[in-house]
């Protein structure tokens, strides 16, 4: 792969159709936590219980949730780009209504039909990115989760600052802002290949027969009626107006976004994924008891709630890491399958937490969801050997875990200890590969040539950056440039989900395998920002390798890397 210096590409350097999709991502992301600050106001002005309010969370959520079975099915069939123009079109309308709305019973039927706009967007949205990236596909995926980021902070600020003009007005503005995205997607994205192969409208709930999916989206079902459950009531109690409760949630989202894309990979990377999450389950179990105690103290139950978008964050990203890791079916059906449990979860939670309020007392519900987020421990447990399976890639275990993938004729043996090259998929991968076969013959060594092949994984979707075919076609294009001069080269496909470092990782113990004299890596296209929100590789590598790891170039001299090494590289490159 690469080490981060240079004139890396900057992710912010896209064609226009990826910043109108971009836009759109970032109103659909203030989806959730636009209407939190006007709950209260919504309660007094159509004078409702906060039970009936709470069904803005609960019918918006379940038809998402019930949707992201079908998108995978309505997608492949009328194409990414005109599945996201409708969904866009369908938020619009139903953004508009809600505005207009003059009941409680109005607005909860029209997010409902908000929530299948959003289905359909949200599991087209990041396809599309990827597919019209510049420049490889890292930077779509930090422009991807910065929108992301963006919109799940300013939500709240945003409510706030039109809830404190009129409880209409995010309604409205979501409306506006939307049709703005839905013209710049017309008029800038390019329509997309479907798919070669229609996907079945029952395939995610058949996926659901596989264990370990089941096991993490169950997981995730809890979480979710944990964070739900907060976040549907939490703004009852804190006895503040409009604009103060956005700038609460406000904070809660820049933890939310900041512990999602910069320090949920890194935890990941360093103690693994199942650890992180029983100690963030945990962690959540005990803000939520606190919020339950605390009920009556309105600081109490805001600066909890602040606190608790650190572990969101974390509990976000990692939650679809650990569903992809164990997951033996295609991404998008095991995004739909994990989309759905989700989803459900967090629109059965808000329901369930008004009944408890009614019933009961305001505490009650915030009780239930600790608990849930503490039974979300043992149900992760059960799926423990599995995780650790995909993690460590041992055992029998069907899981979509880093691994090397064969391709073509190997080169003959050679009782030399061969030299390696790991590239991407971006216009100077053929340079490095050419530098590593002069470095393997200077050497008398014979070279193995490694394309890494990503999955990004962001929130409940995973989208393949490339596939397998057009991997092993960037591997035989290599091994084919060097035939012609002459080269025997070994091809091979390292894939990977999402964390840059366990690929890295994987690469050091092949390279230890196979005896190497050297692996060789190049510049970085992916930039310092990228490497940083979700782990670099070649850190991870020169970590992990217990033989030369080298930076090449074209028109450089091979230079020995190590952790003091790359420290001043990042250094200069910034």
């Amino acid at each position: 792969m690469s080490a981060s210096l240079g004139k890396a590409a900057s992710p912010f350097k896209q064609p226009k159709a990826v910043w109108a999709v971009a836009f759109a991502c970032v109103i659909s992301f203030m989806g959730i936590g636009l209407v939190d600050p006007i709950l209260p106001a919504l309660a007094d002005s159509l004078h409702a219980s906060p039970s009936q309010v709470s069904l803005l969370f609960s019918s918006y959520l379940i038809v998402t949730a019930v949707a992201m079975l079908f998108v995978g099915w309505v997608s492949s069939h009328l194409g990414a780009k005109r599945t996201l123009v409708i969904g866009l079109a369908i938020i619009v309308v139903f953004a508009a209504l809600a505005g207009t709305s003059g009941s409680i019973n109005g607005i909860v039927g029209f997010r409902a039909g908000w929530g299948l706009g959003n289905a359909l967007f949200i599991a087209t949205s990041l396809a599309v990115i990827v597919a019209s990236a510049s420049g490889g596909f890292g930077g779509a995926i930090i422009l991807y989760e910065t929108a992301l980021g963006l919109g799940i902070a300013v939500g709240p600020l945003l409510g706030g600052e039109l809830g404190g003009i009129s409880w209409r007005g995010p309604f409205f503005g979501v409306a506006v802002l939307m049709a703005v995205a839905l013209v710049a997607t017309l008029a800038f994205v390019p329509s997309l290949p479907k798919p070669k192969r229609p996907v079945s409208p029952i395939a995610p709930l058949k996926a659901l027969r596989h264990r370990g999916l089941l096991t993490m989206g169950i997981m995730a079902l809890l979480y979710n009626w944990g964070f739900f459950t907060m976040l549907g009531y939490a703004p009852y109690p804190m006895e503040l107006n409009a604009h103060e409760l956005g700038l609460v949630f406000t904070g809660w989202g820049l933890l939310v976004a900041a512990f999602s894309v910069f320090f949920a990979p890194r935890l990941q990377a360093r103690f693994g994924t199942a650890p992180v999450l029983y100690a963030n389950l945990l962690g959540l179990g005990i803000v939520m008891a606190i919020i339950a105690a605390g009920v009556s103290t309105p600081t109490v139950v805001i600066v909890a709630v602040i606190v608790s978008g650190a572990f969101i964050g974390i509990n976000n990203t990692l939650t679809t890491q650990a569903v992809m890791l164990v997951s033996p079916v295609e991404r998008p059906v095991a995004s739909s399958a994990y989309g759905f449990l989700r989803f459900i979860g967090g629109g059965l939670a808000p329901f369930a937490a008004g009944k408890l309020a009614d019933a009961t007392d305001l505490s009650v519900p915030f009780w239930l969801g600790a608990a849930t987020f503490l039974v979300a421990i043992p149900v992760l447990a059960s799926g423990h050997g599995l995780l650790r399976q995909a993690e460590a890639h041992t055992g029998d275990a069907e899981a979509a875990t880093p691994s090397l993938i064969p391709v073509g004729i190997p080169a003959p043996a050679s009782e030399a200890p061969p030299v390696i090259v790991a590239v991407s998929s971006h216009d100077k991968a053929p340079a490095i590969v050419d530098a590593a076969a002069r470095l393997a013959r200077d050497t008398g060594s014979p070279l193995e040539v490694v394309h890494v092949q990503q999955t990004a994984v962001v929130e409940e979707l995973a989208v393949d950056t490339e596939t397998t075919d057009q991997a092993r076609a960037a591997v035989t294009a290599h091994l084919d440039r060097l035939a012609a001069h002459g080269i025997a080269a070994t091809g091979l496909v390292l894939t990977s989900i999402g964390n840059h470092a366990a690929a890295g990782r994987v690469l050091a113990q092949h390279a230890a395998d196979v005896h190497a004299r050297a692996v060789a890596v190049g510049h970085s296209p992916r930039g310092p920002l990228t490497q940083f929100a979700d782990g670099s590789f070649t850190s991870a590598l020169t970590h992990a390798a217990t033989c030369t790891v080298a930076l090449i170039g074209p028109d450089q001299t091979p230079r020995h890397l190590t952790m003091d090494t790359l420290a001043e590289l990042r250094n200069s490159a910034v």
